[in-house]
């Protein structure tokens, strides 16, 4: 089924009879394939009579080889692609439990079970975005990862602006948003020892060509709908990950606080009245940025208070 959909990646008209001859297989045959296209992977194609099928939109597929050119030398990291997984983050679990030696990167055309923060479904078409996980080993402790997921808003902050995205901001502790729409947000899952030697996996989910949807419960954008234009999801992944590269290789020598003010200058929510929820309990204050380590930093009536990350959840005040 998916060399079917490599030839018709394209978006132009090809013959049932020529699938089938590169294929190898019946005119019949094709036409069950481009069945479970539709179906199974909910992609939309053309049938017309005497010119033949082909896809509703163009589709690229993820490439390692391309990904890897696009990050540069300097960045080696290995890239493994799944056509259809639960999730990246799982899967790069996985490969860690079998014994494979990160930093190594997981993305997948589709995610069946993709997960964002507090338990939320991540919504993961198949061939439209970009779902990202770069597996980490992190020696020292906890310490290490001070700051960690803002660091990574900052690269896929940088990502989008290089695809043409200038208007994306940060919302914190790990959202990239445009106004008040969200175009990306970021996972990190802990795997092993947080005193000592452990993993880190950190999950990236970037809408790219999406452009609709019925399934996501909260504002949303995508690359494709702001530049107006499709974009290549393999040109993201390199910079993506040739970004990341260079801002973990700063945060290794010199820590978080080294991007606080970089950090701060991208918030969109940035002197905003917010309310900060922790489960039932809200607590409403004034942005004022954030502390060395990342954490938030809220003005509470006279009081100035500070917020380290995990299930907690921030809204502007006047958000209904």
């Amino acid at each position: 089924m998916l060399t079917l959909l490599k030839l018709l990646q394209d978006g132009k008209f090809h013959s049932g009879q020529a699938l089938g001859e590169a294929l190898g297989v019946s005119r019949t045959s094709v036409w069950k394939q481009l069945q479970q296209l539709e179906s199974e992977l909910d992609i939309g194609v053309h049938k017309v009579k005497g010119r033949g099928y082909r896809l509703e939109s163009p589709i690229a597929l993820l490439d390692a080889d391309e990904i890897s050119a696009v990050a540069g030398r300097a960045c080696a990291w290995p890239v493994v692609i799944y056509d259809s997984i639960g999730s990246t983050n799982a899967a790069a679990v996985k490969l860690i439990a079998d014994n494979s030696p990160p930093p190594f990167i997981v993305l997948a055309e589709r995610q069946t079970a993709g997960r964002g923060r507090r338990g939320r479904k991540w919504v993961s078409p198949f061939g439209e975005n970009i779902y990202y996980s770069l597996a980490l080993r992190i020696d020292g402790g906890m310490r290490q990862l001070e700051g960690m997921s803002l660091l990574i808003g900052l690269a896929v902050l940088k990502t989008l602006r290089e695809m043409g995205v200038q208007s994306a901001g940060l919302k914190w502790p790990n959202d990239v948003l445009v106004g008040r729409r969200k175009i990306a947000g970021i996972l990190l899952e802990l795997v092993g020892d947080p005193a000592d030697v452990c993993h880190v996996i950190i999950g990236i989910g970037i809408n790219v060509n999406m452009r609709a949807t019925e399934e996501v419960d909260q504002l949303w954008t995508s690359l494709r709908l702001e530049v107006g234009s499709m974009a290549s999801r393999n040109e993201l992944a390199g910079k993506l990950t040739r970004n990341i590269e260079e801002y973990l290789s700063v945060h290794q020598v010199s820590g978080f606080e080294v991007f606080k003010s970089e950090w701060e200058a991208n918030h969109l929510w940035q002197g905003s009245a917010v309310s900060l929820l922790a489960g039932n309990q809200a607590v409403e204050g004034v942005v004022l940025g954030i502390d060395p380590q990342g954490a938030l930093r809220l003005q509470v009536g006279s009081d100035e208070k500070v917020f380290s990350g995990g299930e907690l959840s921030l809204r502007l005040r006047n958000d209904t």
